[in-house]
């Protein structure tokens, strides 16, 4: 059975869910994104993925045509329409169709918003029991001050490139340094090392997402007691970290248990990351926008 695609208030199968090759999110990746994650009939932090949307197209100075309310409605349909309680949503919102310059003013049938709902997974299973092995890619994350990362924008080209590196080396990612050299995040999800007793993550200022699944990770650790502070670190405190696991909608959490062919701790998912998967797991079990 065909998936349906939500297409500016239309629901069509996803093999003619097209967009125009005069759009402007396809031409320059002029627009907006969020990717959303539903566990057992619940949207998980859907709120939370509806600012940073509604935050990255003000940025942008990009209208969205509907109103939180409408855009919240849309999302949770699209998942019963597919029925999908467990699942993955893409919400896209383009500048649309203009013509082949880049003065965004030529877009006049204004924005486009697209909303797919699919099954969705970034690692094998084992990646979460046994850990992953990533390396330092030569890429550096974008300049903050040339393209501000707390927008989630449609233009991944950095990440792609990153990722490119990683597959050429038959990994499955990659953690990318900022220009200072500090460790910024992977090329697709946060990173967070524990380390001296103390779990610590990159500050946004190192030009990072300020990732939402990175957020409740915070959160759980502190309800667990366990310290936890945003700190600039290099590659050095990532070889001699104690743990070390990445987060994202996508990924959620999962292990690294080496880097650039150095072991990390005992070589396997510590007590500390496990408690986490758990208490994450918990929560998208019970937190959430019911699908109904």
């Amino acid at each position: 059975m065909s998936l349906l695609v939500y297409m500016d208030g239309e629901y069509v199968p996803q093999e003619d869910a097209k967009i125009s090759v005069y759009d402007h999110g396809f031409l320059y990746g002029d627009g907006v994104f969020e990717g959303i994650r539903a566990y057992h009939g619940r949207v998980f932090k859907l709120d939370e993925h509806l600012d940073r949307l509604y935050r990255s197209a003000k940025a942008i100075m990009l209208e969205i045509p509907l109103s939180r309310k409408a855009v919240r409605s849309a999302v949770v349909d699209v998942l019963k329409r597919n029925g999908l309680s467990d699942g993955y949503v893409r919400l896209i919102v383009t500048r649309g169709r203009g013509d082949l310059g880049l003065d965004p003013r030529k877009c006049t049938a204004g924005p486009s918003v697209v909303i797919i709902a699919d099954k969705i997974a970034l690692y094998p299973k084992e990646m979460y029991e046994k850990g992953l092995e990533v390396m330092t890619v030569v890429t550096r994350r974008n300049l903050p001050e040339a393209i501000n990362p707390a927008i989630k924008s449609l233009n991944y080209l950095n990440n792609i490139v990153a990722k490119l590196e990683v597959t050429r080396a038959h990994l499955l990612e990659g953690v990318m340094l900022n220009h200072q050299g500090f460790v910024a995040e992977a090329t697709g999800d946060n990173i967070f090392v524990y380390r001296q007793n103390r779990l610590i993550t990159p500050p946004l200022s190192v030009g990072i997402l300020e990732g939402i699944t990175r957020d409740t990770v915070i959160d759980l650790a502190r309800e667990a007691g366990v310290p936890v502070g945003e700190e600039v670190f290099n590659q050095y405190d990532l070889y001699n970290a104690d743990e070390c696991f990445l987060t994202g909608t996508a990924a959620e959490i999962v292990p690294v248990v080496k880097i650039d062919g150095r072991i990390i701790g005992e070589g396997r998912p510590g007590p500390v990351t496990r408690d986490l998967i758990a208490r994450f797991r918990e929560l998208t079990a019970t937190d959430g926008v019911a699908i109904e």
